[in-house]
């Protein structure tokens, strides 16, 4: 069965990886194109093109996919078979259309629930109990295609962003290769989705970091552990912006306006919200490395009634 691998970040690579080291004919892999990137503004490539360059699989990088020229280089590919893990295009039905056996998913989520592009972070943000993966049927739609396979995880305690993005895309060429027989033969059945218990992932943009104080410490807590790595969750302290690694819920009143440090122990600055209090326990300041709390305090007195400022810089 000839395949077209489309993906682009860290989370398609380990499908792409878990196909070829199962013997899969992927005879093309389509990715964004390289970006400019870090401060000197190289070229970086996408994450999938190293890896396919490491299989020797042709690399196709089309600025838009739905462009004329791109449909008719799929087309002349021939493929029985398109994947698609987080490419970042939307591919319209004419390339839906092109390989007989059709194009599959790898999400990261347990459809309909987080329908979009991130997932993953939205699923920690909400303090869900579990996610997982879906190898779905595309259609023209955002996510909305028939469910083929599912398998669900766990959600750790203190899981981040990154931890559940780690494990998802293990899960994800996992699963995808336990069943590529199965989408080959059409063994199968077909699984529409119910709209009415959809919700949708919006993408991620740094704006979404901002910590709003008035929340409660659970929320803000969530918020820490779903941004992490990126954007990250941060506040204004002292005019400069104050990274959140790491935090604890303390579910104790406290009658102080959210934002006013309460004070500071050997390893946890107090913080009130607008429910209960955030300990932080792992910190970056501007222009600083990220510390745990007791190094920071090490360098930096902390005084009880200083307030962290809500919103954006």
């Amino acid at each position: 069965m000839k395949i077209i691998f489309m993906g682009t970040p860290d989370y398609a690579v380990a499908t792409l990886n878990s196909l070829m080291e199962a013997g899969a004919d992927v005879s093309l892999v389509v990715t964004q194109p390289d970006r400019e990137k870090g401060r000197g503004r190289g070229i970086t490539k996408t994450p999938v093109k190293t890896c396919a360059e490491k299989w020797n699989i042709p690399v196709f990088q089309p600025s838009r996919i739905r462009d004329p020229e791109a449909v008719m280089r799929l087309r002349d590919e021939k493929p029985d078979l398109m994947i698609v893990a987080a490419f970042g295009q939307i591919l319209s039905q004419e390339i839906l259309d092109i390989p007989p056996k059709g194009c599959v998913n790898v999400h990261a989520s347990l459809l309909p629930k987080y329908r979009g592009a991130a997932p993953i972070q939205r699923a920690v943000l909400d303090g869900a109990s579990e996610s997982g993966v879906t190898i779905m049927q595309m259609d023209a739609g955002i996510d909305t295609g028939d469910i083929l396979f599912q398998e669900s995880v766990t959600l750790d305690p203190e899981e981040t962003g990154q931890s559940l993005y780690d494990k998802l895309a293990g899960l994800g060429g996992k699963l995808l290769v336990e069943h590529l027989s199965d989408i080959e033969l059409g063994n199968f059945i077909p699984v529409k989705q119910i709209d009415e218990e959809s919700s949708y992932a919006k993408m991620l943009n740094k704006d979404m970091g901002a910590v709003n104080w008035n929340a409660s410490a659970v929320c803000i807590e969530r918020l820490i552990r779903g941004m992490n790595p990126w954007p990250g969750a941060y506040t204004r302290f002292r005019n400069k912006t104050l990274k959140l690694w790491a935090a604890e819920v303390v579910p104790e009143k406290t009658g102080r306006t959210p934002g006013t440090v309460l004070g500071a122990d050997r390893d946890r600055i107090y913080v009130a919200t607008g429910d209960g209090m955030l300990a932080l326990t792992d910190i970056q300041l501007e222009g600083k490395k990220r510390m745990n709390v007791r190094e920071f305090l090490l360098g930096c007195q902390i005084s009880a009634g200083e307030i962290m400022e809500s919103g954006k810089k």
